[in-house]
């Protein structure tokens, strides 16, 4: 029998829930908005509050020994704070609301007019990576796959390549336990010119490069499904192909109502050809 899968904000995620169904799952979808395109295992809500606000989640690594940038909320940005300063959104996603300053008055300027809740963080000078990582229901990471960010939009990985780097690879792991994360997570740092590997952002569910890490044999979707049956996988650190290098482009499913009020895929035939193909007659 299938383990059934619900999604509960499936959202435009049709990778993920095509994956889960070549693992052998049966796929339920759910999504406020109807048209939703992609129509589950989460950390407590505590992880998910503390990381989905960026200042708190700054806060939880310095309390915990995970190297983060230095951070401060509007009107306490010190007057040794190393230029050039993000204002960042505190909840938020897909770099809305991330405003770079080059001095003081620019700082002012965009602390001035941002329309959300904001903080201010220092850049960080090195080279930015993603680590896709996956726990167990106690918190035990199974695997940790880190990528590098050859080209992102709008805050998603456009183009990406799965990287052997024990270094990352035990960092991932290590912060990924410390916080608590269960199922999927994304864990965002920089490679520092100290060698620091300070974190930015950890987004407790699949990232947006999910399709990379799976090519790279990460089979997170199958370990999912051996959790929810009860079963206790190994840890498999490190266990994934590197060199997977993943390009991403957009797709379209066009509807039609089927007479009943419904939305179905709509295929129409192909016209006949006006001309012959090029050495045809």
């Amino acid at each position: 029998m299938a383990t059934a899968v619900l999604f509960t904000c499936a959202g435009q995620r049709v990778d993920i829930v095509s994956a889960f169904g070549r693992a052998g799952a049966t796929t339920v979808a759910a999504d406020l908005d109807p048209l939703a395109p992609a129509l589950v295992l989460a950390p407590p809500p505590a992880v998910c509050r503390t990381m989905g606000d960026k200042y708190l989640a700054h806060e939880f690594f310095v309390e915990h020994g995970i190297p983060s940038p230095r951070t401060w909320l509007p009107g306490e940005v010190p007057a040794d704070a190393r230029y050039p300063l993000l204002v960042k959104v505190r909840e938020g996603f897909g770099s809305r609301h991330i405003y770079r300053a080059d001095d003081e008055a620019q700082l002012r300027f965009h602390l001035d007019s941002t329309p959300v809740d904001s903080m201010v963080q220092e850049c960080c000078l090195g080279e930015e990576f993603s680590i896709d990582v996956f726990c167990d229901v106690d918190g035990r990471c199974l695997n940790a796959i880190p990528r590098s960010m050859i080209q992102s939009k709008g805050g998603e990985s456009i183009k990406g390549r799965s990287l052997q780097d024990p270094e990352l690879i035990e960092h991932g792991a290590r912060v990924a336990e410390t916080i608590g994360i269960v199922g999927p997570a994304n864990v965002q740092c920089f490679r520092e010119p100290d060698g620091s590997l300070p974190v930015t952002d950890v987004n407790p569910r699949f990232g947006g490069a999910f399709p990379l890490p799976l090519a790279a044999g990460s089979r997170y979707p199958e370990l999912a499904l051996e959790l929810a049956r009860g079963e206790q996988p190994e840890p498999r650190l490190g266990e994934f192909r590197d060199g997977v290098v993943m390009t991403r482009f957009f797709s379209d499913l066009c509807l039609v109502e089927n007479g009943d009020g419904l939305l179905v895929p709509f295929a129409e035939e192909l016209p006949e050809p006006l001309a012959a193909e090029p050495g045809q007659t």
